[in-house]
């Protein structure tokens, strides 16, 4: 017999789900009951916030969800941080957990990991959360679920499933996966309404968020076809090569390039962005109040509604939705293609005068050695640099948690996520001595693994940038000098090679052996040493 445990794998691998990642408990060991006949890969991180990375990582870099098997109650409530990540960042995760039996639900009888309501946790996390309270809804629950990463905006749903229908005969239930609903495309007469405004603009402008990085042609092609530079936000990196003439690259938060956003520019092409506070006003310079008209193109309708007022809103795909808009351009020749590319220069002038030359020799350093790698930070102070300043080819190239939802501990574990997604390409993490201490453990499961990310671990002997916040407030620094172990030594401890590095020639040199080494490989990084070994 094949229990609705065993089952939850034969479908995840029809959905193409290669790797899951999960602690296994006492309460979710018959999901594992399929895990090896089914051939999926499984990873053990060393606690669930770990694992909630991991899949964040690896749905990032695939483009595919990650899955997540959880136990009921603390395996939940560790998992939620990971999910909240995912949710602000729209980054499409599964989580499957037990949870106690269905007459044991909301009793309060004090049994083993109980949470009186798991749904009222998740809720607040997830695009959709569902108990499953009978087997043979099991391929209903999971088309619902992969339907909704493909066609609304993406972020983690939540399936709970009780014990009881844990074991239950599932030998009748078709394992094999639903068709995919496909994602929608914006109604023609505001397609064509947008076409007009962008056809007579004179100064267009066009934005690109996370919800753009599917539609990296259409895209290209119609601000070439209009003429238009090319601002994004972090998630929206590498939408638009760095190299080519329309691209200004940046932040939105830059002084400089809110004001084209808001006063110069008469005609804004927003796509698949948020228009959110860390990605617009990560200076706290305030709301952002744009004079030009605003064509805003986003899968979800509340989005469309939220922080920017759209005058001209598109619900639908971004690729698709950019293919429409092309369409009904092709027609007019009389379009001046070249228009945008010496502002797009004057703005791209603009931020490199502003960038930080230590933090960009230390990326240089990385360019320079590991030229094709993907990095994954955390909230740490090169990546808040690497923020506004650092710029991608293709999408994914880059990301971190210091947008969004802002979580510390984010980058150890979703680096291996995404190495575990992209096994050809180098990735880097790249983390804080002290936000790498909310995970630190998970440079065990890089060895378990044999996952060979390079650690990169920006040591400035405590939270820094914290430190600066208060120093600029005149606060007391309570808190932020916190005691920070040797994390070379820890590397070594854990099984991985572990080196210092004190000057950038000194960076350089571990660099490079890091990338010849086939495993996981440390490099803890001093701020001091970096800033006085080189000749500024």
């Amino acid at each position: 017999m094949m229990n609705c445990g065993a089952l939850i794998p034969q479908i995840l691998k029809s959905y193409g789900v290669d790797t899951i990642f999960g602690i296994p408990g006492v309460h979710s060991v018959e999901m594992y009951r399929g895990i090896e006949e089914s051939g999926l890969r499984h990873i053990t991180p060393r606690h669930e916030q770990g694992a909630g990375f991991m899949a964040d990582g690896y749905a990032r870099a695939t483009g595919k969800p990650g899955v997540c098997f959880i136990i009921t109650g603390p395996g939940m409530t560790n998992i939620v941080t990971a999910m909240g990540q995912a949710m602000q960042d729209s980054i499409p995760m599964l989580v499957i957990s037990a949870v106690n039996g269905r007459s044991d639900l909301a009793m309060g009888e004090g049994r083993l990991h109980e949470l009186p309501n798991q749904l009222a946790l998740t809720s607040q996390v997830t695009r959709y959360s569902h108990t499953l309270m009978d087997v043979k809804n099991l391929p209903k629950v999971m088309a619902r679920a992969f339907s909704i990463f493909n066609s609304q905006r993406p972020g983690p749903v939540h399936i709970e499933i009780p014990l009881d229908v844990m074991i239950q005969d599932a030998s009748a239930i078709d394992s094999s996966a639903w068709p995919i609903v496909e994602a929608s495309v914006a109604a023609p007469q505001s397609v064509e309404r947008a076409a007009q405004v962008l056809k007579q603009a004179k100064r267009p402008l066009m934005v690109l968020g996370g919800g753009a990085k599917k539609a990296s042609d259409s895209v290209k092609t119609l601000a070439e076809k209009l003429g238009m530079p090319v601002i994004n936000t972090n998630n929206g990196k590498g939408v638009i090569p760095a190299s080519h003439p329309l691209s200004v690259g940046g932040s939105p938060s830059l002084k400089h390039l809110r004001e084209e956003l808001e006063q110069n520019a008469d005609v804004i092409l927003a796509i698949g962005t948020e228009f959110s506070e860390t990605d617009y006003d990560f200076f706290f310079l305030g709301d952002l109040n744009i004079a030009g008209t605003v064509i805003r193109i986003d899968i979800d309708a509340a989005q469309l509604c939220r922080n920017v007022k759209a005058d001209i809103p598109l619900l639908g795909d971004a690729d698709q939705t950019c293919t429409s808009l092309l369409n009904v351009l092709e027609a007019h020749d009389d379009l001046e293609t070249n228009k945008g590319e010496q502002r797009a220069a004057t703005l791209r002038q603009g931020q490199v005068d502003l960038r930080n030359p230590e933090y960009h020799a230390f990326f240089s350093v990385i360019d320079k050695v590991l030229p094709t790698a993907t990095i994954v930070g955390d909230s740490t102070q090169p990546a808040y640099f690497a923020q506004v300043h650092y710029d991608c080819e293709v999408p994914g190239k880059y990301f971190h948690s210091a947008t969004g939802f802002g979580t510390l501990g984010y980058a150890f574990p979703a680096s291996q996520g995404a190495k575990l997604g992209l096994p050809d390409t180098p990735v880097i993490c790249l983390t804080g001595d002290g936000g790498g201490q909310f995970s630190v453990n998970e440079l065990s499961s890089a060895v378990e693994a044999n996952i060979p990310v390079i650690f990169l671990v920006w040591n400035n002997q405590g939270h820094g940038e914290i430190r600066r916040f208060m120093d600029d407030k005149h606060i007391p620094q309570i808190g932020v000098n916190i005691h920070t172990p040797d994390y070379a030594a820890l590397a070594q401890a854990c099984g991985m090679p572990g080196r210092n590095a004190n000057s950038l020639p000194e960076f350089e040199d571990c660099l490079k052996e890091a990338a010849e080494c086939e495993g996981p490989f440390l490099i803890n990084v001093s701020e001091a040493g970096l800033v006085s070994g080189y000749p500024w």
